[in-house]
């Protein structure tokens, strides 16, 4: 992994940890926004073989990773988020920059341009986009009805019964989440880690007890009203078998006014690993693209 500089920034509610891999200067960098809540940014660190042509920021959200954990739930808002992500670029002295969001990601970036109004963002890239809490539990309804019926109705029932934390929830999980979630054998060391570090407290807290069970504060967000007024070029993809599906992205695609998207087929929410290379490709054309002339790719599929 190419040179490292790291170190802790002071938030609202505690101290964040930060990574910028790459001493390139003469390019703008890419900040990245992992998913969760709750999830650290380890699973996106093969994002840093793009600090060859410029710097790249990872952080972890409060509460989760290498970042202080405050138990106060006061601190688990969509705002307080946006304002830590505020507080970084501003501690980091991050002038022109892209911003790029993983899943819950895709929500604080967009809440950041809309809210904050920077004016020194040159793109933004949502992957696997989470941006309206009743299109993405529409989509795992809809993946859940096609399940083998002993695994639906397990899911159903545990719901209905509220007895999610059972092992037959648990084990219904494992099988939705090998396709939706990710569909490596084994999962990348990555992703490993990064569940390993993961706080349960704060997604459970935010979201409820798995991906397709929403039941925490974010039960009725929705970002998509603030899309319209984002111009930046906007690159958004998906897999064609990713929770955030290629019908519900392609929603937020047609309400952004200046984005294209990108379906990674065979692929789930995590196609930046299972399609690694593919999706490098694509990030470092699309960043290029933006500092260069505009020239956007097309809607396509990648194979």
């Amino acid at each position: 992994m190419p040179p490292a500089n790291e170190g802790y920034v002071r938030v609202t509610g505690g101290k964040i940890w930060y990574k910028i891999v790459g001493k390139r200067k003469n390019k703008p960098p890419l900040l990245t926004l992992h998913g969760g809540p709750g999830a650290p940014h380890d699973y996106l660190e093969p994002l840093a073989a793009l600090s060859d042509e410029r710097p790249v920021i990872f952080y972890d959200q409060l509460g989760c990773g290498l970042s202080e954990k405050p138990r106060d739930k006061k601190l688990w808002t969509i705002e307080r988020f946006v304002e830590e992500l505020s507080q970084l670029q501003k501690a980091l002295k991050i002038k022109a920059f892209h911003l790029l969001g993983v899943s819950w990601g895709s929500m604080l970036a967009v809440c950041y341009i809309a809210r904050k109004h920077p004016d020194n963002i040159l793109s933004l890239t949502l992957s696997g986009p989470y941006l309206n809490s009743a299109l993405w539990d529409k989509d795992q309804r809809r993946y859940i009805q096609a399940l083998p019926e002993e695994v639906k109705r397990v899911i159903l029932d545990c719901e209905a019964r509220e007895s999610c934390d059972s092992p037959q929830y648990r084990q219904a999980m494992e099988i939705y989440y090998k396709k939706h979630v990710c569909n490596l054998d084994p999962w990348p060391a990555c992703l490993k880690r990064a569940l390993k570090k993961f706080n349960q407290d704060i997604y459970g807290y935010m979201w409820g007890p798995s991906e397709f069970t929403i039941r925490g504060t974010l039960k009725d967000a929705d970002a998509t009203p603030l899309l319209k007024n984002i111009r930046i070029p906007a690159l958004l993809t998906c897999g064609r078998w990713d929770e955030a599906s290629p019908e519900t992205t392609r929603i937020y695609r047609d309400l952004l006014p200046n984005s294209r998207m990108v379906i990674f087929e065979g692929a789930t929410h995590s196609h930046y690993l299972e399609k690694k290379n593919e999706y490098l490709d694509l990030l470092r054309v699309f960043l290029m693209s933006t500092e260069k002339d505009n020239n956007l790719l097309n809607e396509r599929k990648i194979k």
